[in-house]
């Protein structure tokens, strides 16, 4: 991964992760969240927590295109913060 892009082929199902453990407090934990995604790339499996991190399963997509994934985070904290990846569909 380099600047938050991932690769993916229009036909794999695969998994991607936000990390916030580094982030995070000690004792501190994610009490939501809600994963977007733009239209055309399919979120097949909302995301589960382990660890300080957010996993959301994605498939489809066009090949060529350039999809935005964002994942809105509270905490027991009471913080709240947005991180987004990008997802590069590509033919492999």
């Amino acid at each position: 991964m380099a600047n938050n892009v991932y690769i993916k082929d229009p036909n794999a199902s695969l998994d991607f992760g936000f990390d916030w453990s580094q982030w995070l407090t000690t004792g501190e934990t994610i009490l939501s969240y809600v994963i977007t995604t733009q239209e055309g790339l399919t979120k097949i499996a909302d995301g589960s927590t382990t660890s300080g991190s957010v996993i959301v399963w994605l498939s489809g997509g066009v090949p060529g295109e350039r999809y935005s994934v964002a994942c809105l985070i509270n905490t027991s904290g009471s913080r709240v913060d947005e991180r987004s990846i990008k997802i590069d569909v590509r033919n492999r």
